[in-house]
Formats: structure tokens, C-alpha cells, sequence
């Protein structure tokens, strides 16, 4: 049985205030975006957390209109850059222009590219080079760019939200590791079922325009933000966690399955993704602390991106996904 934990009440009244401003933005979002409700779910996470997503699905599932509408409902400046093959890292960053004023006096003048924004959609991120993928490298983890040796900071919040297509789709490369480790979570976009579809095709095609309500401010997500941070967590869950994570590492790990066919497994700070993304979840879901479900629901998106399998010829072992949840209904 899962420990009680109770928070100081000021706290308290912080998270339920949080609380209803994040079912309000749950609401809004979910307007527009259908039967998507668990990537609307890890996405908030993600951001609640912090940190970036990469969302996987094939077009058309909604991906650019989730974070479009995410932008406007938290009341984010957002930008949004549509990858392709010959997009190079200053179509990204921004470069520095000679300029020359009226009197003949040369100066170099920085231009900001669209990643000086507070929600950066990376739109198909993989359908560029793995050199101009890695140029969000430093932005994404340092929240500043430097550009002919000079730092330039980024606005706060600042989150990435990319899409992908699937690999096996023509004209696509894969994210280098490196890059993969910038994401707080890797959200799977899976098709609509057949409700679902029936109402996106009836719903938007119409000529109705659906307005959604801006609900928070940059001020106001960098409290909750810091709320979430502050959130206590149990130490049957800090354990659980921490047992995954090394459970899930081949020189580690007491699994068979794990040291013959992972090659490599998740480094410290996918347990501190996942810590923070299972506060994130439980403030959204109406509690003060995280419970294990948290981190059975939150395990997968984690650390799929941060794992990798040996190729298995007789096609015996289980799945990335499979293997993940197996260790993490074991961790005690």
C-alpha cells in the first residue's frame, strides 16, 4: 500500500488552483484535437515537466494541430519550422547580417531565426540532415544558442514540440541518440477509432470555427512548473523508479531477456524524466504526489527513446514497448 503524503496547505491550495487550471486547458485543447486524449495527456507532461516531445505517427493524425492549439490555449508565443532536406542550422538559430549605416560604418547585426520563441514546433524533424537536426542540440538543452561567439538566450518557457514520421516512410533520417536524449518523452500518435474518425470527418468539414480560450500565461506555466517540481514523492515510488532504471541497463540488470537483447540501456536522466513527468501526470490528474500507476503509464514514453534491442533472428523477443512495461510491473 502506497504511503500518504501530505502536503503544507498553502501548497495545497497552489496545486488545486493549478488543478482546475489544467482541467480547463485539458478542455480547450480537446476541442479541437479528438479522441487523442492520452497524447493531449503526455504532451501536457511533458511541457508541466519542462522538457520537449517527439510525437510519432504518420500525417495527418493531428500532430501540427495539438501543438498548434497548445500554443494558444497556454498563451505561448509560438513558432514553427517545417523540416526538410536542405534546411540548414541558421535557417534554424538565426545568423549575424553586415550591416552598413548611412555615415558608412560597418556592423554586424544578429537576426533570430524561429527557434526565439516559447513553444517551437519542429514540424517532420526527421526529413532534415542529422547536422541540421543536432542544431536544436544546444538550444533545447542549454536554452541558448551561441552564434560567432556570441550567447543569445531563448525565452522563458522555451519547449519543443516536434513531429516525426514514421523511419520506413521515403525521404526520412533518424534522430541521432544524442538528439533522441533531448526528449522528455516520446509520444506515440496512434489512428482514431471509428467514433472518433466518424466525428472528425463530420466536425471538420463543416464550415464551423471553433474558438479555444487562452487559460494560463508564460507567468503562470513557470509557477505551475515550479509547483510541480516542488511536489512530494514518495519513496516506494523514488525506489520503483530507481529499480527500473537499473533493471533496464544490460550491466545491471538481474533480467535474462534484458542482458542478452538490449544494447544499451537509459541513462540517469531518464529517471529524472521520468520523476518529473509522474508529477506532472498526478498534478493533472488531481493529486499531490505520484503513485506507481503514474509510472507504469509514463515508463514507456520515457525510456523507448532512450533503449535500443539487438536484432533478434528468431523473432522470439519481446518488442522495446513490451519489454519496458514487463520491468516496470516488476520493479519493487
Amino acid at each position: 500500500m502506497s504511503e500518504e503524503i501530505t502536503a503544507p496547505e498553502s501548497e495545497t491550495q497552489l496545486a488545486e488552483s493549478a488543478m482546475a487550471d489544467l482541467a480547463k486547458v485539458r478542455e480547450e485543447v480537446a476541442k479541437v484535437v479528438f479522441g487523442q486524449d492520452r497524447t493531449i495527456e503526455l504532451t501536457l507532461c511533458a511541457i508541466l515537466a519542462g522538457g520537449h516531445a517527439l510525437l510519432i505517427g504518420a500525417p495527418g493524425l493531428a500532430k501540427t494541430r495539438l501543438v498548434d492549439s497548445l500554443g494558444h490555449v497556454l498563451g505561448l508565443q509560438s513558432g514553427r519550422v517545417q523540416f526538410t532536406p536542405d534546411l540548414m542550422p541558421s535557417d534554424i538559430l538565426g545568423s549575424e547580417v553586415l550591416e552598413q549605416d548611412d555615415e558608412g560604418r560597418r556592423s554586424f547585426r544578429f537576426l533570430p531565426g524561429p527557434v526565439f520563441t516559447s513553444l517551437l514546433l519542429a514540424d517532420e524533424i526527421n526529413r532534415a540532415s542529422p547536422r541540421t537536426q543536432s542544431a536544436l542540440l544546444q538550444a533545447m538543452a542549454e536554452h541558448h544558442v551561441t552564434i560567432a561567439g556570441h550567447r543569445h538566450d531563448l525565452p522563458a518557457p522555451f519547449h519543443v514540440l516536434a513531429t516525426q514520421n514514421p523511419i520506413e516512410q521515403q525521404g526520412t533520417y533518424p534522430l541521432p541518440e544524442a538528439q533522441l536524449d533531448r526528449f522528455l518523452l516520446q509520444i506515440q500518435v496512434d489512428y482514431p477509432d471509428a467514433d472518433t474518425e466518424r466525428r472528425i470527418l463530420v466536425e471538420t468539414t463543416s464550415g464551423k470555427d471553433t474558438q479555444l480560450e487562452t487559460v494560463l500565461t508564460p507567468e503562470r506555466l513557470i509557477a505551475i512548473q515550479k509547483l510541480i517540481r516542488d511536489l512530494p514523492v514518495g519513496t516506494q515510488v523514488v525506489e520503483r523508479i530507481l529499480n527500473l532504471i537499473r533493471n533496464a541497463r544490460p550491466e545491471q540488470s538481474a533480467d535474462e531477456t534484458v542482458r542478452k537483447q538490449v544494447k544499451w540501456g537509459p541513462s540517469p536522466r531518464a529517471g529524472q524524466a521520468l520523476m518529473l513527468a509522474c508529477r506532472a501526470r498526478a498534478l493533472l490528474r488531481g493529486r499531490l504526489a505520484p503513485s506507481v500507476e503514474d509510472l507504469e503509464a509514463l515508463a514507456e514514453p520515457a525510456l523507448g527513446h532512450r533503449m535500443a534491442m539487438r536484432f533478434d533472428p528468431s523473432g522470439k523477443t519481446p518488442s522495446l514497448p513490451e519489454l519496458i512495461q514487463t520491468l516496470a510491473a516488476k520493479a519493487a
